[in-house]
């Protein structure tokens, strides 16, 4: 048994939230070697490493799984964690073929959306254990609040997820993370009218709360102010300190890749020139591939299918095999829920079965 001692260097779990355009991806894109995945679509018009929008839950987590085997980048941001809970929900209803996370009786589509949020966490804290930061942006909303203990009600800011008190996402989210901080504006006074009167607020600075109040959700285990200014410069430390040991991990990866040319040129070289044949003709078969499928597909599907370089007919036989629809059908005319709910749903399985085709053919 190792018993260890003092504060232990590592990936920090950090979830930014705040009041629409406060600056939350703004800030995010601050944190060292930053790569987006952009879920709601809002880093349009700013200089920053971003993954395609995700349409699809099954894509979300296929992008977490290329940055987990490639290390792409020293932290990893989900822009917005809240809009990535919509894909959940379309994934746990398209499954059960329902219309709404309502749908289900005795609360069953909140237990499983929460299920699926937690296989997503899970997924990050892979992440983490990597070496990689994971920042999840999220929008807050404004909620009546009464603890038992005081009296009357108030108002305070939370994660704007789970819109039922049945979910229970938010509080997951939370407790994963291991900084929440929220983001806002720092009112400085308040105008009055002649009879005395609140008017409205004057003056206010960009503000990030680091601990817990009774008007909004936040924590760090870094001894941070209560509150400081919105600035990456009083956090910079933690992270400085944080990426110390991890790049000696994805730097034994790069040598290899950088030494195995080197030896071919020198002692094969005519191997390399049919390898230098080979790959224009191998990079272009994802583009044809991508050309040929119809624009009509739903978008979740074809973006799984264009990154898996899966053809239509592949998934003509696929279904066939399975007896759902004959063969031939165009995809377009399957229908939507079957769609969602297996082709996307399922796509691990669906793509495990068109490989295997691939492996039948005779040529292959």
């Amino acid at each position: 048994m190792n018993i260890t001692k003092g504060k232990v260097a590592k990936a920090q779990k950090v979830v930014l939230y705040g009041p629409e355009g406060i600056g939350k991806s703004s800030f995010a894109a601050q944190f060292p070697d930053t790569l987006f995945s952009d879920t709601e679509g809002s880093t349009n018009n700013m200089d920053v490493a971003r993954m395609d929008k995700p349409t699809s839950l099954t894509f979300l987590y296929q992008q977490i799984e290329f940055v987990k085997q490639n290390r792409p980048c020293k932290t990893f941001v989900i822009d917005t964690i809240d809009w990535a809970e919509r894909l959940a929900i379309d994934f746990v209803t398209s499954r059960a073929s329902k219309e709404s996370i309502t749908s289900f009786g005795y609360g069953e589509g909140f237990i499983q959306l929460e299920e699926e949020i937690g296989k997503l966490l899970n997924r990050l804290s892979d992440l983490v254990e990597m070496g990689i930061n994971v920042v999840l942006n999220a929008h807050s909303k404004i909620t009546k609040f009464e603890q038992p203990d005081e009296m009357g009600a108030y108002d305070r800011y939370e994660l704007k997820l789970g819109n039922k008190t049945t979910a229970k996402t938010a509080a997951l989210v939370k407790e994963w993370a291991d900084m929440v901080l929220f983001m806002n504006y720092k009112t400085f006074s308040v105008a009055t009218d002649e009879k005395g009167k609140k008017h409205k607020g004057q003056g206010g600075v960009r503000t990030i709360y680091a601990n817990h109040h009774p008007a909004w959700d936040a924590k760090n285990r870094h001894d941070l102010p209560d509150e400081f200014p919105m600035e990456y410069s009083q956090i910079a430390h933690i992270f400085n300190g944080g990426n110390q040991a991890t790049p000696t991990q994805p730097e034994p990866q790069p040598d290899p890749v950088i030494h195995q040319p080197t030896q071919t040129e020198q002692t094969r070289s005519a191997p390399e020139t049919t390898n230098q044949t080979t790959e224009p003709t191998t990079q272009s078969e994802p583009e044809k591939t991508a050309q040929q499928l119809d624009s009509n597909i739903p978008k979740s599907l074809r973006d799984l299918m264009e990154k898996d370089q899966v053809s239509e007919e592949e998934i003509q036989v696929v279904v066939s095999q399975k007896g759902y629809y004959p063969q031939g059908t165009p995809i377009t005319n399957y229908d939507p829920t079957f769609i969602d709910g297996v082709l996307v749903g399922a796509w691990v399985q669906v793509y495990k079965m068109v490989q295997d085709f691939r492996e039948s053919l005779p040529f292959k």
